[in-house]
């Protein structure tokens, strides 16, 4: 059980350090790739994306034949020149990521930006 709890705890700290890692896939400017769950109900998927200060109508969605492409640029809070930084934990800037989903193809039937998370439920089509 100890052992249970250490990996999940490992695993926890694994993923919060990735939130804060450039992608890997080089691009014109750096991009934070922010967490994601995926949670499937059948021939349903509900995909939550974590995307602190965006706005839902600057928030793009793809469906690409492997996944989804969900991209946004978050601009860092207005600051008085003399402010300095003492600690700078929220990513801001231009976030990305990719998601691959199971096979198949999907319609996107409910999209809401809530909380500072992007909720995605889609369903596959029938071939």
């Amino acid at each position: 059980m100890w052992a249970e709890a250490c990996a999940l705890l490992d695993e926890a700290e694994r993923k919060h350090r990735h939130f804060f890692e450039l992608l890997a896939v080089p691009s014109a400017s750096p991009a934070w790739e922010p967490p994601a769950d995926i949670f499937a109900d059948g021939i349903d998927l509900q995909v939550v994306v974590a995307l602190p200060g965006a706005r839902a109508e600057e928030v793009a969605v793809e469906i690409t034949p492997t996944g989804l492409q969900i991209e946004t640029n978050v601009p860092p809070p207005a600051l008085h020149a003399r402010m300095n930084v003492v600690r700078l934990e929220i990513p801001y800037g231009r976030m990305r990521r990719r998601i691959d989903l199971p096979a198949g193809r999907y319609a996107l039937i409910e999209r809401r930006l809530d909380r500072g998370c992007l909720f995605l439920r889609l369903t596959r089509e029938a071939s």
